[in-house]
């Protein structure tokens, strides 16, 4: 199994786990010392009170102080549905972003294929560059 399969089993491990029936989603987060953490978006009452899945596992990189270099979100319908994959909102994007543009993001394709992709190829244009020196 390929690291990326890993990272990805764990987060359908945890959605299967936690919601068993109907809707289901979680995140998993690869860190740079090889953990992956998983995390599920709380439940609201108030949508605007909500947070992203993966909002878990980048505060527990914060926490033990490790760079993110993977990030990955699934979620399906009901328990018959297949899990698709669930490219980083664009805050998520900016808060993945703390650990550069080469952290490793799932994307959502045509195919529901396992495709992970760098940050900066999802932000080719992000803001930031203004602040960087040219190379």
């Amino acid at each position: 199994m390929t690291l990326e399969e890993q990272i990805h089993r764990s987060a359908v491990e945890l959605a299967e786990q936690r919601y068993p029936t109907g809707w289901a989603g979680a995140a998993a987060i690869r860190l740079e010392s090889g953990e992956i953490v998983t995390s599920v978006a709380p439940d609201t009452d108030l949508d605007a009170l909500s947070l992203c899945m993966e909002v878990g596992g980048m505060l527990e990189a914060h926490k033990q102080n490790k760079a993110v270099t993977h990030s990955l979100c699934v979620f399906r319908d009901d328990e018959k549905a297949a899990f698709k994959f669930l490219t980083p909102c664009g805050i998520c994007q900016e808060r993945l972003r703390y650990w550069g543009r080469d952290v490793l993001v799932a994307v959502t394709n045509m195919n529901n294929e396992l495709v992970f992709k760098r940050l900066g190829e999802l932000q080719e244009f992000h803001w930031s560059m203004a602040y960087e020196k040219p190379t």
